[in-house]
């Protein structure tokens, strides 16, 4: 690669991500070669009691629950939740919200089960490989050391009424004797510190008052949370000037809980205060006017939903607020949400980037079901999020869903618009159209503007392929980030955007005008981006769409302007059912299009891979109108 094309490169990184971004980068990255990072994060430091048991008992402090004794609410022991602990006894633990993989029970902790990598213990956090192809996708040897299975430990010992305290606090104990301070793969990612933490936070109120949990354990475990809080507090910048996403609303939002849950601790108060305004500070960046998430991702959006609900609860259950801009974000996003999920099941598009996070899992739903989740914040903000069930969530955080409050959806409504984030919808009893056309003001993680998803009686009949991994080979990779494996348009087999290493895309895809409206008969959409940059000047792509009122039919008219003659036009589409589907396309010179079919790859869930079927539209001309029913 010339010196003068890398110079490109490195331009356009800057001119999208600012010359602060380039500034912080380089100098971590001169701190970290140097040693100097390293000196700032003291390996193993010697053993003190920060915070004693019986301290950390007298405490005026409020969570959800004060212990497992105060919890009331019905008990329902139900056989998917105790298979569930019948295989973490049995050493099998379901990985990003899926299949299960087999770590045996005395599982290592340092071995990443999907490569079969074992990361060395010793060495300082900051020259671990966290992209390394020998290593594999770290994200596998993160996920069991999250903790977030302890969810499912304390709800069967509670629905079940079996005392679990002795194993769930052995299995912290068993990452704490594993891991030392600042060492290793699990001192990479201060989201998964955080995470960690809180997790750990739940179980040690639940089992206040368990005999297991004697002065040793707890001398262990208040050790290791306080040098945890101390890493993401030292380290919190790369969070929030180098990741800027949901990594640093999960930082901050610990470093104020560990300060308001663990007043003792040395710092706690600087953590409390710091992360209290910097997490206000990253809600009002991230979190768009409108409700939707800088990150172009149905389930980080969620993520900001899970993690508003602890703020606003504990905040308030502890004498405290929060400014009126962070709940009155909490709310949009909050309607956002509900208003891009199917009703049938509360699944949502598999849009944007998706590895399979579920911080707090406190029901018995699937995965992909937001509705526990969007109910829980509902509750707590008394609002109605339509649903007639009540799910278990809400009852852990100490709320119930209340008659007279506020309905979520507008009654009637049936367009909605979300300008600042992109997402045009249309709702009907029967249908969900769902199309993104969007500005990226902030770093997009996938080349896939002016996709559409296309829901019919409850099946995601049009969908987006997810994300599979974040580190694998190269063509996956770019297929799954790419504009391959959304419902748009491709030149060739160029993307909309041109790719870098890593999560870097250039010449950002921009919207220059998006509408929905309706006529008498239609749903209409319209949608113009510039794209393909790297393919030739000035080209844009338009997209028109219309739904008619009460049936499955959609009348997709898109056009490539400024397209080179040179180069093809390709119309795709993903489909699980493409027996249910009738295709009728022609181009701009009306010459009719006959549908390729071809196998295609979409991942439900992260980390598994599965076959879908592409239907593809080819033509050298500029334009290509395709009616699609749905039989």
């Amino acid at each position: 690669m010339s010196t003068l094309h890398t110079l490109r490169k490195g331009l356009h990184v800057a001119r999208n991500m600012g010359w602060r971004y380039i500034a912080f980068r380089s100098a971590y990255e001169l701190q970290r070669k140097s040693g100097w990072l390293k000196k700032r994060f003291p390996q193993a430091p010697p053993f003190r009691q920060y915070l004693s048991l019986e301290e950390w008992k007298a405490q005026p402090v409020q969570f959800f629950f004060q212990s497992r004794e105060q919890i009331t609410f019905p008990r329902q022991p139900q056989p998917a939740l105790q298979e569930r602990y019948r295989q973490l006894r049995n050493g099998q633990l379901s990985f990003f919200s899926g299949p299960l993989r087999n770590l045996g029970t005395a599982p290592n902790w340092l071995q990443n089960p999907d490569s079969g990598h074992v990361y060395d213990g010793s060495r300082h956090w900051t020259i671990v490989n966290d992209y390394s192809s020998q290593a594999g996708d770290i994200k596998f040897v993160w996920e069991k050391a999250r903790f977030a299975y302890l969810y499912d430990i304390i709800r069967y010992d509670y629905h079940f009424g079996e005392d679990c305290a002795a194993y769930a606090l052995e299995e912290i104990l068993s990452w704490i004797n594993t891991n030392k301070v600042n060492c290793g793969p699990h001192y990479k990612c201060s989201q998964e510190i955080s995470l960690r933490v809180l997790n750990w936070t739940f179980a040690l109120f639940y089992y206040r008052n368990s005999p297991a949990l004697t002065t040793a354990v707890f001398d262990k475990i208040q050790y290791a949370i306080y040098w945890q809080l101390h890493h993401v507090y030292n380290n919190i910048h790369f969070s929030r000037i180098a990741v800027r996403n949901n990594h640093a609303l999960t930082e901050t939002l610990a470093l104020y809980l560990g300060g308001l849950l663990y007043p003792s601790l040395p710092g706690a108060a600087q953590w409390k205060a710091a992360g209290k305004q910097w997490f206000e500070q990253e809600m009002a960046y991230q979190v768009y006017s409108d409700g939707t998430f800088l990150q172009f991702s149905m389930n980080y959006n969620r993520v900001v939903i899970q993690l508003l609900t602890w703020a606003l609860r504990l905040a308030a259950l502890n004498g405290e607020t929060w400014s009126s801009r962070v709940n009155g974000q909490a709310s949009s996003s909050l309607q956002f949400l509900r208003i891009c999920m199917n009703d049938s099941n509360g699944w949502l598009p598999n849009y944007g980037a998706n590895d399979g996070a579920l911080f707090f899992r406190l029901n018995e739903q699937h995965y992909r079901d937001y509705r526990p989740q969007l109910q829980a914040l509902a509750a707590i903000l008394e609002q109605d999020a339509g649903f007639t069930d009540i799910y278990e969530d809400v009852y852990w955080y100490g709320k119930a869903p209340a008659a007279q409050q506020t309905p979520v959806l507008r009654p009637g409504d049936a367009c909605y618009q979300f300008p600042a984030g992109g997402y045009y919808i249309c709702r009907e009893p029967d249908t969900l159209t769902f199309l993104r056309c969007g500005v990226h003001k902030d770093r997009p993680s996938q080349a896939d503007n002016l996709h559409l998803d296309i829901w019919y009686q409850g099946e995601n009949i049009l969908l987006d392929a997810g994300s599979y991994k974040y580190n694998t080979d190269e063509d996956t990779l770019r297929y799954f980030m790419g504009t391959a494996s959304h419902n748009t348009v491709m030149l060739d087999n160029y993307d909309q955007m041109e790719k870098g290493p890593r999560f870097i895309w250039y010449n950002w895809t921009q919207c220059e005008h998006a509408v929905l409206y309706e006529s008498t008969y239609e749903y209409i959409w319209e949608g113009l981006i510039t794209a393909f940059h790297h393919v030739g000047k000035g080209i844009q792509h338009y997209r028109r769409i219309c739904k008619q009122k009460g049936r499955p039919v959609w009348i997709i008219e898109d056009e490539v302007r400024r397209k080179p003659a040179a180069v093809q036009m390709h119309q795709r589409w993903h489909t699980l059912s493409p027996q249910r589907l009738q295709w009728r396309a022609h181009d701009g010179a009306g010459n009719i299009l006959l549908p390729r079919q071809q196998p295609g790859r979409h991942a439900a869930l992260y980390g598994i891979m599965e076959e879908s079927s592409e239907i593809v539209f080819t033509t050298p001309h500029n334009k290509i109108i395709t009616e699609i029913t749905v039989l």
